[in-house]
């Protein structure tokens, strides 16, 4: 059976490669089809596969900065040829769902979420990610054939796949599709419990703005409570400035030291809304309960006052009054683990391979009827 797989582009390591590992472990010989491949980003991931990139990995500019060329990529995913192919397994925020393909070929899309700065507001996603004030003037007049091409393009999908109930809702809401839903994968045997835990509290994830260091940082500045941040991004040197002395930024954390700071930290913040927060999955798999902004799929997976404590709104404040409901709970480190085995990557591979030996079974009796 020919099997390709499509990502919208390869230009960091996150959630989203993370799950395209997973596909290329279950189907190690499948090309890799994406927009834009920045090798030297990735780190040697996917180094030994075969990838197809678009006529946007030639623009200038186009690796490191991407989010520009919005008005091309539709065009650029569209030139792939996905004749040869039986299956065709997309993973996508954004593009990768947009391929074209035979009636006889099965396409199936694990959807990280919906176009965000297509249906949502793309004035906050411009000032997220820091683009220059005339690409901020211009890419209001490109959503609207970009939100036209988006739904016409998921019509085009045969099957969907929701990384959680919270993005099933968002397709449901603007391609109109019923979703299955699961979970991507976290390499939960990569974490564990700590016998002691220190006085610190553990925020992980890139310092981009819609993460909401910023509410945390004046939070815990209030609070003259240890914080530590993992992660880098554009936001690195205002969050600096905000930070008091209780605060310590340790940049990128290689792999092998990451567990020890979930482990050995007394909980972890998280007050941003995601469409699947795998950080916050991962200190759940190191025992570490969660002060956590009630929004986005940590709302299915966090029980309140046994995993952590959630808060209402994206201020400080509301951090402040959240730390004080923290301290008065009983947390068991085992349960909360326990709790976070479900994400197991194993088990999220065996959930893929059945789920794709299902879905070509019934395309195939479809095609099979439709001939008759």
């Amino acid at each position: 059976m020919r099997i390709a797989l499509v990502h919208d582009y390869l230009v960091q390591y996150g959630g989203a490669e993370r799950v395209l590992e997973a596909f290329t472990e279950l189907f190690p010989y499948a090309p890799i089809y994406t927009l834009i491949y920045d090798e030297e980003a990735m780190r040697g991931m996917f180094a030994d596969k075969r990838i197809y990139t678009s006529f946007l990995q030639h623009l200038p500019f186009s690796r490191k900065r991407h989010r520009f060329f919005p008005p091309l990529m539709p065009l650029a995913i569209e030139q792939f040829d996905f004749t040869k192919y039986d299956i065709v397994l997309s993973d996508s925020s954004s593009y990768a769902k947009g391929i074209i393909t035979r009636p006889e070929t099965l396409h199936i899309c694990y959807m990280h979420t919906p176009m965000r700065y297509a249906w949502d507001d793309c004035q906050k996603y411009t000032q997220d990610f820091g683009f220059p004030s005339l690409i901020k003037k211009l890419v209001p007049f490109f959503m609207s054939p970009i939100r036209l091409w988006d739904k016409a393009s998921a019509d085009r999908v045969d099957y969907f796949l929701a990384n959680s109930q919270f993005v099933a809702k968002r397709i449901k809401k603007y391609y109109g599709k019923e979703v299955n839903v699961i979970h991507p994968p976290v390499n939960v045997d990569h974490f564990s419990l700590s016998k002691e835990t220190q006085s610190y509290f553990l925020m992980v994830g890139r310092l981009i703005a819609y993460k909401r260091h910023d509410i945390a940082i004046e939070a815990f500045n209030q609070l003259g409570l240890p914080l530590k941040i993992i992660g880098r991004g554009p936001e690195l040197e205002r969050l600096k400035k905000m930070a008091g002395p209780n605060i310590e930024f340790l940049g990128r954390v290689s792999e092998e030291d990451l567990p020890k700071y979930y482990a050995e930290c007394q909980g972890f913040v998280f007050p941003q809304e995601e469409d699947f927060g795998i950080v916050a999955i991962e200190a759940l798999a190191s025992g570490r309960p969660l002060i956590s902004y009630r929004g986005g799929d940590i709302v299915e997976h966090l029980e309140e006052g046994k995993m952590g404590v959630f808060f209402d709104e994206q201020t400080p404040q509301a951090i402040v009054q959240a730390m004080d409901a923290f301290w008065k709970n009983d947390y068991d480190p085992v349960y909360i683990r326990s709790k976070a085995l479900a994400f197991d990557k194993e088990r999220f591979k065996a959930t893929i391979q059945d789920y794709v030996e299902s879905a070509l079974e019934e395309h195939l009796e479809t095609r099979r009827i439709s001939n008759f």
